[in-house]
């Protein structure tokens, strides 16, 4: 009976390991700078802030994005954690599957960085 719970427990353990490092795998922080969907890299209003524009694009349909670089992240989660940080650079925290990113957490990073990836003269 002993040996029959200690190689249950044991085959528990071993089906258990790859499960929660697939978990902890998929959690990333990723730098980037907030925009939408629609706009990505390039915002279209030119005459707009780049703020400004990701609020009008929001409301014709389109979702949170990050900018990392070249790639684009699509974001989901709480439209409400992301919405103040539109069109600065932040540190995004979440599971990540292809190029979406859902996020757990947002934090606005002490580096700027523009859409292209490189960084802004201060």
């Amino acid at each position: 009976m002993r040996r029959t719970q200690i190689f249950s427990a044991t085959l528990l353990v071993a089906i258990m390991i790859p499960v929660i490092r697939q978990a902890h795998a998929a959690t990333r922080s990723i730098e980037g700078v907030i925009s939408d969907s629609m706009c990505g890299r390039t915002h279209m209003k030119t005459s707009k802030s780049n703020a400004e524009c990701v609020a009008k694009c929001l409301k014709g349909g389109a979702g949170y994005a990050l900018v990392v670089g070249n790639k684009v992240y699509l974001l989901a989660g709480n439209p409400q954690t992301i919405a103040p940080f539109a069109a600065k650079h932040v540190k995004v925290s979440g599971s990540v599957k292809g190029n979406t990113v859902t996020v757990t957490s947002v934090a606005e990073s002490n580096a700027a960085t523009m859409h292209d990836g490189s960084s802004m003269p201060m």
